[in-house]
């Protein structure tokens, strides 16, 4: 057998095992006390009633003969993908079903959409940078530029013309910090693309936060880029399917690279490499798009961004800098008195029990920032919040 010796370039541990092992490690010595969890980006509100009631109605299908589903289409139920475009339509974004694919979520997708690339391509990845999509190309065996982004900038980085590469990785809302990219910003990505002839792979699993009018929700809604720009979404932070998975991928039918068509090549992918997502998940999704199912949603939503406002109320009166919050459920905040991310992190789990993510796990540009999740419960994070005030302005750690 040969390996794939990529393995080998990989970081020993991922960064949320080690906040896991530490978390772990501090229960050990104080069972006694309670840990307000806002590392982790997993939700802990239930499904809503909307897609509770199609999941039972799938299960219930499957017990009669006359109802039953097998195989489904590997590259998603026809109606699910036409709901699908239908919901994109309502932006302005006009997508045929056959450029929606059904997937078991953004994660899997991130990972497998590689397939259509080959070998020993460059890659911009925008750091700071969601951790999977670094060693996915790490494994694949990629040459990686890292695209730093700070606080001059938002945390929103403009292209530069003077690098070539073959795919380019967005994430807006981002995801660590927040930051979301303006019309002009993706305009500017999308004519960069165009230019280099690049492909965009646009991250778009917390389009659902994006609360100002002007932000736009999908890549789709630049000029240009139906020619360079596969979008990822997911409905797990959008609907609360991080237990549930599944998710979408749009590829539109313009797009060709070295003669070949990349939509007609995710579909000889996926009926080659999946059977597809399961009927009762599906089901359960296309709720999700319901007038009902979209209120119920919204409403959960509400929720998270009022865990956020309560944190960034504290961060405000601190004078503490930070982004993110609004139009997404994460907050990217500056480590005080010029603290270390990791630093941070068991400075908090020791004084006041609150567990975020220490910035440098999404790269050095991360390092000396830290992220808090707003997906908690409202109690949890209002005592977190309370406690964080409390321990700087004690500690005087307010200043930099």
């Amino acid at each position: 057998m040969i390996p794939n010796m990529n393995y080998r370039n990989l970081k020993d541990s991922y960064l949320f095992y080690n906040i896991a092992q530490k978390t772990k490690a501090y229960l050990e010595e104080h069972p006694e006390k309670h840990l307000y969890r806002m590392g982790i980006g997993d939700v802990s509100l239930p499904l809503c009633d909307a897609v509770i009631q199609k999941l039972h109605e799938a299960v219930e299908d499957q017990a009669s003969q006359d109802t039953f589903h097998g195989y489904m289409p590997e590259c998603g139920d026809p109606q699910l993908r036409k709901t699908i475009a239908a919901y994109y339509q309502k932006r302005g974004v006009v997508l045929s079903d056959e450029e929606v694919f059904v997937s078991s979520g953004a994660s899997d997708e991130l990972g497998d959409i590689l397939d259509l690339f080959g070998k020993e391509k460059t890659v911009l990845i925008m750091e700071p940078a969601y951790p999977a999509y670094v060693d996915a190309n790490v494994i694949a065996g990629n040459t990686i530029i890292h695209i730093p982004a700070g606080e001059e900038n938002g945390f929103v980085p403009m292209p530069d013309f003077s690098i070539m590469a073959d795919i380019i990785y967005i994430c807006s809302p981002n995801n660590p910090t927040g930051a979301v990219f303006n019309r002009e910003a993706l305009q500017a990505w999308v004519d960069y693309a165009n230019q280099i002839n690049a492909l965009i792979l646009f991250d778009a699993a917390y389009e659902a936060f994006i609360e100002e009018e002007e932000i736009p929700h999908s890549i789709f809604e630049i000029d240009g880029a139906r020619n360079c720009a596969i979008e990822i979404c997911s409905l797990s932070k959008t609907a609360g399917f991080t237990g549930t998975r599944c998710g979408y991928t749009v590829i539109p039918k313009e797009i060709f690279r070295g003669g070949m068509n990349l939509n007609q090549m995710w579909v000889r992918n996926r009926t080659t490499k999946t059977n597809g997502v399961s009927y009762i998940i599906q089901k359960g999704a296309s709720a999700v798009f319901s007038e009902e199912g979209q209120k119920q949603i919204h409403d959960y939503i509400q929720i998270y961004k009022k865990n956020g406002a309560c944190l960034m109320d504290v961060l405000d009166r601190l004078g503490i800098w930070y982004c993110g919050g609004k139009n997404a459920p994460y907050i990217w905040m500056k480590c005080p008195n010029g603290m270390g991310s990791w630093e941070f992190f068991d400075y908090l789990l020791r004084e006041i029990q609150v567990v975020g993510t220490p910035g440098e796990g999404f790269g050095a540009c991360g390092e000396g920032y830290f992220r808090f999740s707003t997906f908690g419960s409202p109690e949890d994070t209002k005592e977190a919040a309370r406690r964080l005030e409390v321990l700087l302005r004690k500690k005087k750690l307010i200043t930099y």
